[in-house]
Parts: C-alpha cells; structure tokens; sequence
C-alpha cells in the first residue's frame, strides 16, 4: 500500500468517526426532545437548508458582483474575467457529473457535502491576493466540488422526505438556501454606497448578468455600484417567498406541479420585457467606465429592483418544481437522477456564460426566451406523463 493511499484511509476514516460522533450527538438530541422520525426529518432537512445558506452567502453574493469588481481590477496587473471563470466552472461541473454519483456512494452524502463545502471557502480565499492563474485554476477546483455538493444535496434531501413531503421540503430547503442571497447583498448595498470604483480586495467569484447590466449603467449615479446589492437583495426576498409559499402549496397537490412552472415562466417573460425596455444594451459587455446609453426610457432603478424580485421568484419556481419531481421520480436512487440533471444545466450554463462576454442584451434575452419557452413544454410533457404512468398504477420511475 502506498503512503498516499495509507494518508487517504486515514483521513477519510478521521471524518466518518467525526461524522459519527455528530450523528450520536444529533441522536442524543432528538431522543431529549422526543422527535418522531417525520419530525427528525424535516429537522435534518432546516439543517441542510441552513448549512447551505451560510456557503452560499459568500458564494452567490460574490456572483452577484464579480465581474463589476473584476473589470476594475483589471486596470493592475489582473487580467481575468467573471464571465469566463464561469463557463470553466459550468464546465468542469458538467463534466464532473459524471463521477459525482460515484463518489457520494462511497462517501456517503455528509462527508461529500463537507469537504466540498471546504472548497467553496478555499475558492474565494485567492481573492485575498488575486491573480489570473489562480482564479482559473481555482475556477477548475470549485466546478469538480460543486458537481459533488449537489449531487449529495439531492440524495439527502430524498433520503429525508417521501412522495407526500418532497415538495414541502423542497420548498423549505429553497427558501433557507436562498436566504443567502439577502444577507451578503445587504452588506454589498451599504458598503458599496455612493462608490463608483471598486477595491480590488473585495471578494469576488463568477458574475450574474443581471447584476453587472445595473452595475454598468451611469444614468443611475452614484448608486450605481450599491445597487448591485440591493438588486440582489431582492433577487433573495423573490427566492424566499416562492420557496416558502410554494412549500405550503405542495401539501395540496391536487393541481400537480405544472401550474407553478407555468407561473413561472410568465413571471420570467414579463422580467426579461421590462430589463430589455430599462437597461441599455451593451451593458453586459460595457468597460469599467460603464455606460451612458439609454434603451427605450430613461433607466429606472425602481423597475430594475421590480426586475430583480421577478427574476428571483420565477426561478424559485423552477427550481422548487424540478427538485420535487426527480425527488419524487427517482426516490430510491436519487444520486444519478440528479447528477444528469445539474450535468445538463451546467453545460447550459457554462456556454451561456461564455457567450455574456460578446452579446448584447436583447440577444441573451431572447435566447432566455426561447430556451425558457421549450424547457417549461419539457417540463409539462415530463409531469403529465408521470401523471398517467401513476394513474394506471405503473411503477413511477419507469418513465
């Protein structure tokens, strides 16, 4: 046996008699409060919930602004793009998918989620001392964990709910998950207040689009840069308020899941009209110097932080939905299910990224659109043919 294997047994035997200790304390815990399995359950699922909120505070609120503040540091000697990590990111996901089920089978889904979550702080730590080999190297690392996160996110989250509780609890997770996006943004809002560039020892990671489209826009004055913040603030607020409310829906399914993805794809439709008819066109793409341009009115930063909310609670929609089917279809070997899921939408991701760097907005809008228009008839196909599969008595993860 090699010395690195040895090393290798070891460490992962070190965090399986951690992990155990934990399990006996959280045991120990829930015998005094007299918890039934179903409670320790939805308790299990406010842990995962809250655990994810505190890596992604960082993690989304760094999206949020990266490449605002990567455009200014690319006046040193750092030369990278936010877009650009992204697609390597996406793409490195993608293609780590494929392993990803493996690992969690062996490693179990809590030590997964763990050493993974140690690789989220890692990433954003090389932004202490920035340069662009490391942000791309680091860019690589981060897709392989991701890969690994959530496809253990998702076996745990089915190993704690049935076919009656799936969508409650997907909708819970969603909520505390995305409460993350409302307290980094908080602090971006007031530190970035009347600012108009940007330190390059603020912590950065990939961009959202969204967020550099305001972040480049000068009509908006000095706010500008502060409302990046508060744009995600209410990208969060919209992320909250669907999971929660459609976490109490699921518990009355009578109309199944299709009404909500139908909601969302109007509100998300109704979001991209009014950013296309707000927001000037090349502000995807402007310099650090932003734009003066204006699209069909004099930007409103009213309607922009309206656009945020829409964005945020369409998505909530989505994603709520498509957690609780493949939960619900694919209850007894979920780990797969949901690997080929995020393994689609991260190659989906990685090229969209890649494309923000060249394309005006109207033509990522419409891509959106039109993506978004087939995605949602994919999605009703899926739902009423689970619908009949069931109603004829068949073995649902058939289908």
């Amino acid at each position: 046996m090699s010395v690195l294997s040895f090393l290798c047994q070891n460490l992962k035997g070190s965090f399986k008699r951690k992990i155990g200790l934990l399990q006996t304390e959280e045991d120990n815990f829930l015998r005094k409060n007299k918890m039934s399995p179903k409670s320790k359950k939805l308790f299990n699922i406010i842990i995962l919930g809250i655990a994810f909120m505190f890596i992604f505070t960082a993690f989304q609120t760094c999206g949020n602004v990266a490449q605002t503040v990567i455009t200014n540091l690319n006046n040193t000697n750092f030369h990278g793009s936010g877009y650009t990590s992204m697609a390597i990111i996406y793409g490195v996901f993608s293609a780590s998918n494929l392993i990803s089920p493996s690992v969690v089978a062996v490693v179990g889904p809590q030590l997964s989620m763990f050493v993974s979550g140690l690789f989220y702080s890692i990433y954003i730590a090389v932004f202490i001392q920035p340069f662009t080999w490391s942000f791309y190297t680091a860019s690589v690392f981060i897709g392989i964990a991701a890969a690994v996160l959530w496809t253990a996110q998702g076996n745990c989250l089915t190993i704690n709910s049935d076919e009656n509780t799936i969508g409650r609890n997907s909708g819970i997770f969603w909520a505390l998950l995305q409460s993350s996006l409302f307290f980094g943004n908080l602090y971006i809002y007031f530190a970035w207040r009347g600012k108009i560039h940007i330190s390059g020892l603020e912590l950065t990671f990939f961009s959202g689009v969204y967020g550099t489209c305001i972040g480049a826009v000068n009509r908006f004055g000095t706010e500008e840069k502060s409302l990046i913040g508060l744009s995600g603030i209410f990208i969060g607020i919209g992320e909250i308020l669907g999971g929660g409310f459609f976490g109490l829906v699921n518990k009355d399914n009578r109309f199944g899941r299709n009404p909500v993805v139908m909601l969302g794809i109007v509100v998300h439709f109704l979001a991209f009209y009014l950013i296309f008819y707000n927001i000037p066109n090349d502000a995807p793409i402007a310099s650090f110097k932003g734009t003066d341009n204006r699209a069909y009115m004099n930007p409103s930063k009213e309607l922009a932080i309206l656009c945020s909310f829409l964005l945020g609670l369409g998505d909530s929609c989505f994603n709520t939905q498509l957690l609780s089917i493949l939960g619900f279809l694919y209850s007894e070997d979920s780990a797969p299910a949901f690997a080929v899921f995020k393994f689609v939408q991260s190659i989906c991701a990685a090229i969209a990224f890649f494309y923000s760097n060249y394309l005006l907005l109207q033509w990522q809008l419409l891509i959106m659109a039109v993506v978004g228009f087939f995605g949602t008839i994919s999605f009703f196909t899926v739902e009423w043919e689970a619908a009949a599969f069931v109603a004829r008595g068949s073995d649902y993860r058939s289908i």
